[in-house]
């Protein structure tokens, strides 16, 4: 995200930045819906409605509590780097329609309803290392607590003014610590209490529906340019455009570079791994785009592509069970943008601070470090105590019946897909002809 900075001149409106975030915005929001058909996709038949649920629910949890109050708790005034409040944004009350962000060309409520949409998404990520076994109500309900506990404090530290890790000189430029690490460590902190699926690591728990998940990824790549170059907050200087072609180049060396993996390792090129790649890739460029060269953007992606593919296979080493690669995706995706950025900064993009490889030192790379362990720490171990408040109260989990018989009819009393009416062309009326005689030819005895 961009940070606060005071321009000379007085500020006014600018209509073409104003369209642009709006744009982005409306882009960032497409991000959720396409999420849920990446997991759709992946899920068994049984569990393809409530995945995409898990994912569209966000969308109308996370907006009315922004309203309320996520948006004063994640950019009001802060206090002690913590946490921000301003009790004049509760249910953005006093907010003038041509009232510009501090230092921007752009009014307050398009800035809102940007961050907006970031925070109905990063939630919405959690839900693909849950698929198949939690209850919707408790699902809704830890999305409110985690948000309201997690999301918008973090958010703070990152991007608002006065927060740690901001006022520490942490480089995110588009939540590669707010968004991907903080989801990526709530879903492991969350699995660790809800326990594995029924039948983990011995049924087949394939994707039934590859063309979804393809889908799913082409909507999020789509998307992600808004979030991405949408972050700079305005389209005055070039930086913006910097992100955009980082954006796509990362994306596309990680979709090599996980594929590369997958041949050597398992001797094909998958769908499934090709949407994979793509994501890591966006993943990890998301905090660093608006550091790096193209050059470093490749370096990124393909180092992505290929960690996170190997990373996947961590869920069946230590026993956890990570749905829909949450954790080997978007935590370790994350972890990685972010730390490289400690590498491959130029000094030439968003702000004069060099990585290593550019004679920048180890001192943003230490920086990045407490960026990234201070919101990993705290996200891991505050979602696993929200789950268990919830487990050992409504219950997180559905029961064993219904998880085997599916999580669709159980929660949704509705399927996917119904095949019912499904025929093969009219009712014949008449009665089909006679099958023609068959005159079988006299046998031969045989003597014994």
């Amino acid at each position: 995200m961009a940070p606060a900075i005071t321009l000379a001149a007085e500020t006014h409106l600018s209509a073409a930045n104003t369209g642009f975030m709006l744009i982005c915005s409306a882009l960032v929001m497409l991000m959720t819906p396409g999420l849920a058909f990446f997991y759709g996709g992946m899920v068994r038949v049984k569990s393809t409605l409530n995945m995409l649920m898990m994912s569209f629910i966000s969308l109308g949890i996370v907006t009315v509590l922004w309203v309320l109050y996520g948006f004063s708790m994640a950019f009001g005034t802060d206090t002690g780097g913590l946490i921000g409040w301003n009790s004049d944004w509760l249910g953005l009350s006093h907010i003038g329609l041509t009232e510009l962000w501090d230092g921007y060309t752009i009014p307050v409520f398009v800035f809102l309803v940007f961050q907006l949409m970031f925070a109905v998404l990063t939630p919405a990520l959690i839900s693909g290392a849950l698929a198949d076994r939690v209850k919707f109500t408790a699902w809704a309900l830890f999305i409110a607590l985690w948000a309201t506990v997690v999301y918008f404090p973090v958010a703070h530290w990152v991007w608002g003014a006065g927060g740690w890790a901001f006022e520490l000189g942490v480089i995110d430029f588009a939540g590669g610590t707010a968004v991907h690490i903080n989801a990526g460590a709530a879903a492991l902190g969350v699995i660790l209490v809800t326990g594995k699926r029924v039948g983990f690591r011995k049924d087949p728990m394939r994707p039934h529906s590859l063309p979804l998940v393809m889908l799913g990824a082409g909507l999020l790549w789509f998307g992600w340019f808004g979030f991405n170059a949408g972050s700079w907050l305005g389209n005055d200087d070039g930086v913006g455009a910097l992100m955009f072609v980082n954006t796509q180049v990362a994306a596309g060396a990680a979709v090599l570079g996980w594929l590369a993996y997958e041949k050597i390792r398992h001797g094909a090129f998958t769908t499934l791994g090709a949407a994979s790649g793509a994501v890591s890739g966006l993943v990890a460029i998301t905090p660093a785009g608006g550091a790096v060269s193209p050059l470093g953007a490749i370096a990124i992606g393909l180092t992505a592509g290929v960690l996170c593919a190997m990373a996947i296979g961590l869920k069946y080493r230590f026993g956890y069970d990570d749905s829909l690669d949450v954790v080997g995706v978007h935590m370790v995706g994350g972890i990685l943008g972010s730390l490289l950025i400690g590498f491959f900064a130029t000094g030439k993009g968003q702000s004069d601070v060099a990585g290593l490889f550019y004679g920048g030192g180890l001192d943003q790379l230490w920086k990045q470090c407490a960026g990234v362990f201070g919101v990993l720490a705290y996200s891991l171990v505050a979602s696993a105590v929200l789950a268990l408040l919830l487990d050992r109260t409504i219950g997180m989990r559905v029961s064993e019946d219904e998880e085997v018989a599916g999580v669709d009819q159980a929660q949704h009393a509705e399927t996917a897909y119904d095949f019912s009416g499904a025929g093969g062309g009219a009712v014949r009326t008449t009665a089909a002809p006679a099958a023609p005689a068959v005159t079988q030819a006299p046998s031969k005895k045989v003597d014994a």
